[in-house]
């Protein structure tokens, strides 16, 4: 992992509210993705800065271990049209923590990296978390997958 420092973006997409109680997030997660790729979410998307995909994981109630908001969509330059239906976020300048999780997505590449993450000591800030699934990402079976971690100050 590095500490990276990431300035102010915004993003717009669709929401889900969950939590990893109970393995709730398993199944809500994967359902926002399906809805994303089969109502062509992206395509509507206004002012995308390009094709990544942002999953971003914010408003904790309090940590990982209690509910949370997954927004899933592209990096925008402007939040001045937000299509109904769909959320406009800002992701403020913070310090992050980088992981890479390599390998195929559909055998939980990206799940066991998470793992890791949660039982680190780093500190978290709990804020904003997010992949960026780019063209790194497209081959799902050999994939690369930016994780950023909102580090407390």
């Amino acid at each position: 992992m590095n500490k990276e420092t990431i300035k102010q973006f915004y993003v717009i997409g669709i929401q889900v509210r969950t939590t990893n109680e109970n393995g709730q997030a398993t199944k809500d997660i994967p359902a926002l993705w399906n809805r994303f790729f089969t109502e062509g979410i992206s395509a509507n998307i206004p002012d995308k800065t390009d094709d990544a995909l942002y999953c971003i994981y914010t408003d904790y109630e309090k940590d990982h271990t209690r509910p949370y908001t997954t927004v899933l969509g592209c990096k925008v330059s402007t939040l001045e049209v937000i299509p109904e239906g769909m959320v406009g976020i800002t992701i403020n300048d913070a310090t992050y923590d980088k992981y890479v999780a390599k390998g195929n997505i559909m055998q939980g590449s990206v799940f066991n990296t998470w793992t890791t993450i949660w039982n680190s000591e780093i500190p978290r800030a709990f804020t904003a978390d997010f992949e960026v699934y780019d063209e790194r990402a497209k081959d799902m079976e050999n994939a690369e997958v930016n994780i950023f971690i909102a580090l407390k100050h």
